[in-house]
């Protein structure tokens, strides 16, 4: 079988622990065990979250020069090529030898005229105080939100994904027997300019929107999204919360789900399947095996 797995940035680094190289590598290792697991039977893309890695680089990067911050569309290239590297390395340590793996950086195209840069809604870097932000809001006319827990936040488009460039590239891969990572963090987002070439633009595609787009291209067998959290719930939070294990698109459509954490996963899932009429799985990372197989997690089929 041929599958794509998105990992959640949770999956990579759990909530409240410090961002250190020690700590996302020892994350990672976990990871490729599991994936290492599918990988022995299965043919597999990679894709990956990058949220905290693109905060931490937005830090590092105003610790130099607040007044010229990186643009997101190079900051999320240098997250693919280290967060690919670290997964690449700890999957061929997990597979046997003779195995073999590819990173590739993937541009995503994304359309210019997408409502969502009228209504910038991701949170991306550091939290400022008032005055912080206001010095930021100045210099670079960014749209911020304030936080649940105080403080603001930079908030950009997340526009949904077009087309994924090299897509053939990964193609060729995967034929040659490869296992391939690539579109980390939803891609580097470009769109196409009025001369008709590509340019990177300020915006965060979601991952797991990309993901489907790349199960679909790929005409993957299954899309598996994994994360920290066992299934999808209903009524999430209230004494009535109950696991859902198999279930259909359409019974998805009826969840109020928040926007910020399930609700891209069951989007994404259902736009698979009923694309594709294939399956898509919702669960934990150390689960992978057992969601393929039916033995665990949230199972989308058609419906």
């Amino acid at each position: 079988m041929r599958v794509v797995v998105a990992l959640g940035g949770n999956a990579l680094l759990r909530r409240n622990e410090p961002m250190t190289a020690s700590s996302q590598i020892a994350n990672v290792r976990i990871a490729a065990v599991a994936l290492a697991d599918l990988a022995r039977d299965h043919q597999i893309v990679i894709a990956h979250g990058n949220g905290p890695q693109v905060g931490l680089l937005a830090l590092q990067g105003a610790s130099y020069n607040p007044s010229k911050p990186w643009p997101l569309d190079v900051l999320g290239a240098e997250t693919e090529g280290m967060i690919g590297y670290l997964i690449e390395q700890e999957l061929m340590n997990a597979l046997p030898e003779g195995s073999h793996c590819a990173t590739l950086l993937s541009r995503v195209e994304v359309d210019p005229a997408d409502p969502a840069f009228k209504a910038p809604s991701k949170p991306i870097g550091p939290v400022y105080s008032e005055s912080e932000a206001a010095q930021a809001k100045r210099d670079h006319r960014w749209a911020l939100v304030t936080e649940a827990s105080g403080g603001l936040r930079r908030v950009v488009a997340s526009p949904l994904p077009l087309r994924i460039i090299g897509l053939d590239a990964i193609k060729v891969l995967l034929e040659a027997g490869h296992s391939v990572i690539c579109a980390g963090g939803g891609g580097i987002p470009v769109m196409r300019n009025s001369d008709g070439g590509m340019e990177g633009v300020e915006a965060v595609i979601d991952k797991d929107r990309t993901a489907a787009l790349l199960a679909s291209e790929l005409e993957a067998d299954a899309l598996l999204l994994l994360t920290d959290v066992a299934n999808v719930f209903q009524d999430f939070g209230s004494d009535e919360q109950h696991a859902i294990g198999a279930t259909t698109a359409d019974a998805l459509d009826k969840l109020d789900l928040p926007p910020g954490s399930m609700g891209p996963k069951v989007g994404a899932a259902s736009d698979f399947v009923r694309s594709c009429g294939k399956l898509a799985g919702i669960g934990q990372l150390r689960d992978a095996r057992a969601i393929l197989e039916g033995r665990a997690g949230t199972r989308v089929s058609p419906g």
